[in-house]
């Protein structure tokens, strides 16, 4: 069995790998080839942290068979100097069930979770989309700038963070990644204003974004509001856009951006989400129009994170990477 640092995955799993491995397994997942139940979600009485657990198979070719992801949200972490999300990625082999690795979860969300967005992007928005809007200035929003500048020419990038110190941070970060000066703005709705393309990484409790503030044929990746309590939209704004999800499952059951506006009959109670999984099948046709808005409202799934961890693992085996260890001995 292996043991994978955030270091080496990075160093093993390029932004282009993980778009080829989330692409695929969204088409996978859609067209019934993986076995995946709605994520466990525990909280705790001691704090706000939540601890998921996801199990999942996926069927295929490669990157395929048993896997586990486990993750603890500690919001605290961010000012004890950590990452937000800690935990791990459990494939086991799919012959013989052995264990192939034990792979740093965080590292793997940042790059799978943005890959989504591509891909979601590159299904959805305007073929000449490039002025991009994000809200936050977090690991997400880096690994979102990232994801956005492969898929798209960006001639202009905002961003707006509670902190602004933050968002100066992100700022310095991003001058030796894109040719565009990255523009700070004061408000949520000034970052928004006119922009074709929008990444909200924020995973608020309270909506920072109404109809108004989305332009018309906007694209939007929804990211950071992932369980029920969290909302970066409001209703009247899921309202106004077409609205794709990655698993339609998940986002009934724990997405508030999508069962808010439904118990407020702002969309009507039968209406079809569909998964960005029929788009790239071919079973729904996307964006229809010009104009039209569309949102992608990620939840992120265990599929995302067990493919990529068995392509890591690929990727580990061929370049000799990682510690070997059999905790079976």
């Amino acid at each position: 069995m292996l043991l994978l640092s955030g270091k080496q995955v990075l160093e093993l799993y390029s932004p282009a790998d993980a778009y080829q491995v989330i692409a695929d397994v969204m088409r996978r997942y859609s067209g019934g080839g993986v076995v995946q139940p709605v994520r466990t979600v525990l909280s705790s009485d001691r704090d706000a942290s939540l601890f998921a657990s996801m199990p999942c198979h996926v069927s295929g070719e490669v990157d395929s068979g048993f896997g586990l992801k486990a993750v603890l949200h500690v919001p605290g972490n961010a000012e004890r100097g950590l990452v937000s999300h800690v935990g791990a990625i459990l494939v086991f082999h799919p012959d013989t069930g052995q264990p192939l690795a034990v792979i740093d979860a965080a590292a793997v969300t940042s790059l799978r979770t943005a890959a989504a967005s591509a891909v979601a992007t590159d299904a959805l928005a305007r073929a000449d989309a490039g002025d991009l809007a994000l809200l936050g200035a977090g690991v997400q929003a880096r690994s979102h700038l990232v994801a956005m500048n492969r898929i798209r020419t960006l001639r202009r990038v905002r961003v707006w963070n509670r902190t602004p110190a933050h968002a100066e941070q992100f700022r310095a970060w991003a001058r030796s990644l894109v040719e565009v000066d990255v523009e700070l703005m004061p408000t949520p709705a000034a970052a928004l204003r006119g922009a074709d393309l929008v990444c909200t990484t924020l995973g608020s409790s309270d909506p920072v974004v109404s109809a108004a503030d989305i332009a018309p044929g906007c694209h939007v990746n929804a990211v950071g509001a992932s369980v029920p309590s969290k909302r970066e939209l409001d209703s009247e704004a899921v309202a106004s856009c077409s609205v794709f999800v990655d698993s339609r499952e998940a986002a009934m059951r724990e997405s508030s951006e999508i069962t808010m506006p439904l118990a407020e009959r702002l969309i009507p109670g039968d209406w079809y989400f569909p998964e960005i999984g029929e788009v790239l099948l071919g079973l729904h046709p996307g964006r229809t129009d010009r104009d039209e808005r569309t949102l992608y409202k990620s939840l992120g799934m265990a599929a995302q994170d067990v493919a990529s961890g068995f392509a890591i693992v690929r990727a580990a085996q061929r370049l000799g990477v990682g510690t070997a260890t059999d905790i079976f001995s």
